[in-house]
């Protein structure tokens, strides 16, 4: 077969497990981004990464290892998702965190004012504005001085194969609408999941069929739907991570930290309807059962001021979204919800503060299965021979429900095992133009 170009590893999505990948593959790297810049579900998020055993946490005096991280990733998705990747994900994600910091200069620093529910230590790292959106730049500014291509506008709509399953090149359009081919040596799949595809989500997820999609836009299951047409093995397909904490109408993500430290919430007749600290990712649902899909999250002052080191709660603020009282009564008339009782038997203290609030699909965890060197398995057993898949193109580790998902599932899938991914391609890619260098 006839291609344009050739390029040691492909990488087809720009977003933080693309970047990653492209990082640690080192060298000759072509990254294939649909998008006009490399975003990705990730700029939507915080940007927070859990990790255990690292040196910031050992600085901050948290005690914490894999073993406990796995125990606790384990517990959360009672037990459903594959133990070899929960481990490989939690024994390396200390060390791409450090790699990330010492060879491509991302500052991160450890949250120690709250712990996100079901972690048993606090292992959420970010950068200092704990946005996705800088973590993103970050990424991509180091990818840019690593030497890799990054080619934006370039939405991949083809994977060349041969019969024996061996990736031979991509096909990919551009805005004018010329195509192109370029092969590889290894092909890496980082093109995420497919929450932005209503077809798909009707399908495995439907009780999130009408949610409001959080995601990016761009997220429409390629992975998925090349993983079918190569019998790849696809798994917990009904996985996902929802939010029960989205600003409406305003469309901004309200930290977890508001309902963490204190807070609850209640919908429009002021009655509490759900135990928040399951987590917010099966919040979501719950939030949408309320009359018109709405809730209002209620907190003081005290956890305003935690909340204020995230970018989005200051936008929120800014935004007007943040509702703030001298008293119970003062509240509840400003927001027409009825407070009383419930902030009678609550831990808050006046001033008090609300926000309203929606439920939302974030991104979904179900995908390409991969073993612990992120090589895409197939559907009778083995792997493919040169394909690798990331992030949200790959099954998590958060298993079939929503309530699987642990905070930070989604950026622990596309940092760590992005960078799995890196370091397998590059040893399957022409020695003479790789030298892959993650941990």
């Amino acid at each position: 077969m006839a291609f344009d170009m050739h390029v040691p590893v492909v990488v087809v999505g720009g977003g933080a497990a693309g970047l990653v990948a492209a990082l640690a593959a080192g060298g000759d790297v072509l990254v294939l981004e649909r998008d006009a810049l490399p975003r990705g579900s990730t700029a939507l998020s915080a940007g927070l990464i859990p990790a255990a055993g690292t040196r910031w946490q050992r600085a901050a005096g948290v005690a914490d290892d894999p073993a406990r991280f796995a125990a606790d990733i384990m517990a959360k998705a009672h037990g459903e998702p594959d133990p070899a990747i929960v481990t490989a994900l939690a024994e390396q994600s200390a060390p791409v965190l450090e790699w990330l910091a010492d060879a491509h200069g991302l500052v991160f620093s450890v949250i120690t004012d709250f712990t996100y529910p079901g972690h048993s230590a606090n292992r959420m790292h970010g950068l200092p504005s704990r946005s996705g959106t800088a973590l993103m730049d970050a990424l991509r500014a180091a990818t840019e001085r690593s030497g890799a291509d990054i080619l934006c506008d370039a939405q991949v709509t083809t994977l060349f194969c041969t019969d024996a399953g061996r990736v031979l090149g991509v096909g990919y359009t551009r805005p004018d609408g010329t195509a192109e081919r370029v092969g590889c040596d290894a092909l890496i799949l980082a093109c995420s999941g497919y929450g932005g595809a209503r077809d798909l989500v009707a399908q495995h997820v439907p009780q999130m069929a009408d949610a409001l999609y959080f995601g990016h836009a761009g997220n429409t299951g390629d992975a998925v739907r090349w993983g079918q047409a190569l019998a790849a093995d696809l798994r917990d397909l009904s996985g996902h991570q929802g939010h029960g904490s989205v600003a409406h109408p305003a469309g901004i993500l309200i930290t977890w930290a508001t309902v963490a430290e204190g807070g609850f919430q209640v919908n429009t007749d002021g009655h509490r309807f759900a135990d928040e600290m399951r987590g917010y990712s099966e919040q979501a649902a719950d939030v949408l059962r309320q009359p018109g899909g709405i809730a209002w999250t209620i907190f003081d002052t005290r956890i305003a001021a935690i909340a204020r080191q995230f970018e989005d709660f200051r936008q929120a603020e800014a935004a007007g979204c943040i509702v703030t009282a001298p008293d119970a009564d003062a509240l509840a008339t400003a927001i027409g919800v009825p407070l009383q009782v419930a902030l009678g038997s609550s831990v808050l203290r006046a001033p008090y503060c609300a926000v309203r609030v929606t439920g939302a699909l974030f991104h979904t965890q179900g995908g390409l299965a991969v073993d612990a060197q992120a090589a895409v398995l197939r559907q009778g057993g083995g792997a493919f021979p040169n394909l690798f898949a990331g992030g949200g193109a790959a099954c998590g580790v958060s298993g079939r429900q929503a309530s699987g998902y642990l905070s930070g599932n989604g950026l622990l899938s596309a940092v760590v095992l992005g960078a799995i991914a890196g370091r397998s391609a590059a040893a399957l890619a022409r020695p003479a133009t790789m030298r892959h260098t993650a941990p």
